[in-house]
């Protein structure tokens, strides 16, 4: 089973998730990153957008796909609370899932300003599961 877990980071906060793929923890990845906000199960998926990003390495490539998602709710306004995610060695073909933020409704908690590079892992584990954390800017 897959999934993500928060822990504090000085002023900041870490999102660390797990998977059987590599594309389940970028996924997780994001679920986490949501999670900062609102609850992601509270996030209707009612519109599809379209993220690629390719970078030179795995870990790279995670923080480009978050960023590309911060980017993405602050233009448009949105909230994700779905993510699919295809992945072709470090380049990366997703689609996040949401809705317009209603403050009302989502009660946002914090703005996520960006992934940062403090205390990026993306491994593979023993138990051959794979595993991802990264800090994010609150």
């Amino acid at each position: 089973m897959s999934g993500w877990s928060h822990f504090g980071h000085d002023a900041d906060m870490g999102v660390r998730a797990d998977g059987g793929t590599q594309e389940e923890v970028f996924e997780q990845m994001a679920l986490g990153m949501t999670a900062l906000i609102t609850d992601p199960a509270g996030v209707a998926a009612l519109e599809d957008v379209e993220i690629t990003c390719e970078a030179p390495s795995t870990e790279l490539l995670l923080v480009d796909w978050l960023n590309a998602l911060v980017y993405e709710m602050a233009v448009r306004r949105m909230l994700f609370g779905r993510f699919a995610v295809k992945l072709d060695g470090t380049r990366l073909q997703g689609v996040a899932s949401g809705e317009r933020v209603d403050v009302h409704r989502h009660q946002p908690v914090v703005e996520v300003k960006g992934a940062t590079y403090t205390a990026l892992k993306f491994h593979r584990r023993d138990d051959g599961r794979w595993e991802a954390q990264c800090i994010l800017d609150v």
